[in-house]
Formats: structure tokens, sequence, C-alpha cells
């Protein structure tokens, strides 16, 4: 069942279209990759679904029913530019903001307590926020983000500014929020962390989506059946089925092949037509990674 469905949404600033007849399909209980350039739309959608602005035209339902007030409390919002107070300190903030999503004040301490425990953050406490760094206000944020375990979390860009330590920290608490069953929104321009992380995503670009599906299923989309495969010896001998488009000198008079395999022919095949040949070392398909599929799809999209 999808947690967030998104129906032919459409949103005009002034003279600008920011989404264009835009539908999305959120699975619950998994990580979904938002994706786009600067300036695609996303963060006009992230808005719409926390309320923040309306559609000019479609409709957004959450868990079934139409996109209301009520919803807000289920909802957790990281957004790319923080929204701390600076002046305040970091318990007293994290218990008023945890209130505003309706938790008590003794079950926003005793969530607390865990966090900062889990974070290592037990003198932050009587801090204010303009004392911490910036990567240690992230960290503030972020506790108040999922503190009331929110069903559907949004982050934006949620690693920046953190060193690789902490990076791997909310990294691990984002994949134990999914195993809790939290669904999670996941906004970045981060492809390596898309590639760990996601497992459905949607592109968005020039204010419409162009990409959208289950990770794995878009991989197999953009496949090249191409293989790569690491020698020694000669490739000489070509059946006809495959062709050596790029090779390249390793060390120890070893190189690098990229092979194009014909579709209807199997990797075993061509392995058994190149062991005559050569020693090889490694073997493997070259499968698309997740930034290579997004420049594709952006830069086949013709200028407006």
């Amino acid at each position: 069942m999808n947690i967030i469905e998104v129906r032919n949404v459409t949103k005009e600033y002034s003279n600008h279209i920011a989404l264009d007849d835009v539908s999305i399909s959120i699975p619950r209980g998994q990580i979904f990759g938002l994706l786009g350039p600067n300036g695609a739309g996303k963060t006009s959608l992230i808005r719409i679904i926390n309320q923040i602005t309306g559609p000019d035209k479609g409709e957004i339902l959450f868990d079934g029913q139409r996109l209301n007030d009520s919803h807000i409390s289920r909802i957790g919002y990281l957004p790319e530019e923080r929204g701390l107070y600076k002046k305040m300190k970091v318990g007293d903030q994290l218990l008023y903001l945890a209130q505003l999503k309706g938790l008590s004040q003794k079950e926003a301490l005793e969530k607390l307590k865990v966090w900062f425990v889990k974070f290592d953050i037990k003198t932050w406490w009587d801090k204010s926020v303009s004392d911490l760094s910036k990567g240690m206000q992230q960290k503030v944020q972020f506790v108040s983000t999922v503190l009331h375990e929110p069903d559907l979390i949004i982050l934006d860009e949620p690693f920046s500014g953190f060193d690789p330590i902490n990076a791997n920290l909310i990294r691990d608490e984002i994949l134990e929020l999914k195993q809790k069953g939290s669904t999670i929104i996941f906004s970045t321009h981060r492809m390596e962390t898309v590639e760990e992380l996601c497992d459905h995503i949607a592109l968005i670009h020039k204010s419409k989506k162009v990409l959208d599906g289950p990770k794995n299923v878009i991989k197999e989309q953009f496949k090249t059946h191409t293989y790569f495969v690491e020698y020694r010896g000669s490739l000489t001998g070509q059946n006809g089925f495959y062709e050596v488009s790029a090779e390249k000198e390793l060390e120890n008079e070893y190189r690098r092949a990229t092979i194009h395999l014909e579709e209807n022919r199997s990797p075993n095949e061509l392995l058994a037509s190149l062991l005559p040949y050569v020693e090889i070392r490694s073997f493997g398909e070259n499968i698309p990674s997740m930034s290579e599929i997004f420049m594709r799809s952006v830069n086949e999209i013709p200028e407006a």
C-alpha cells in the first residue's frame, strides 16, 4: 500500500511552473529517493506534502485520505535550510518542538533521554544552539524530526555538512527507522547515498516527472548489455555475437576490455567464447550507477 499518492499535481509561481502534472506513488515502509537537479521542483513538492503550500491543480492522498491538517503530526520534516532557534537552549527547544507534534512533556523527556545517549550529546541540554557547530546543530534537528516517531519522514539533504563518522551514524538511524516501519522520502544530490539507501526513486526535471519506479527495475531498464573482462592474452576469434568497444592496459600484462553482447546471448556464452584465448582475472556486467542514470535521464530532456 502507498502512504502518499501525488495525483496530477501542478504548482505555478508567478510565471514559473514548478510542478507540471506530476503523479508519484510512495510505497509504505520504503526509502524513497526524490531526485532532480536544482530548480527541478522537488522542494515545491515537499512543501505541498508538508502543507506549507497547496497545489494549484491535483491532489495528494495521505494513507488513503485527502491530505489535511490531521496528518501534520504524522510527518517529520528535516529541511535543507535548517530552522532551529539559535538563542534557545537545546533541551528546551526539543521539548517545545516535540509538544508541537503532539507529545506530552513526560513522553518527550523519556524519548529525548534515549536520543541524547544514542547520539552522545548528554552535555548539550543547556547549551544554546548558537554555541554548536553546524554538524552538532544538524544532529539536534534530526532528533527533532524523528522524536515523535512519525509515519512519514521527509529528509532534505540530511547528510549536508556531516563528517564521515556522523554521516554513518545518521545513515544507520535512517535504516533503523525504516526497519521500525517509517516511510522515508529522501531528497539529495548525493547519488552514492541513493545507491546505498533507496528502494524506490522518482526523478523530476524541469517540473515534470521523467523517471519513477523501484531502483532495481530502473537499473534493469538502463542496462547497456555490456560486460567488463580483465584478462591476459589476446581477444581474437570473435564469434559475431559480441563486440569489444574499449580496451586499456593494466599491470602485469593484464588488460581490461568492455564488451557489448547481443541481447539474446547470455554471459555464459560470452565466457565460453573468451576462455580459449585469454586468462580471465575478473568478469562482470557493467551495471549503471545511479549517477549515470541521473545524468542520462537529465541530458536526454531537450531544452524548452
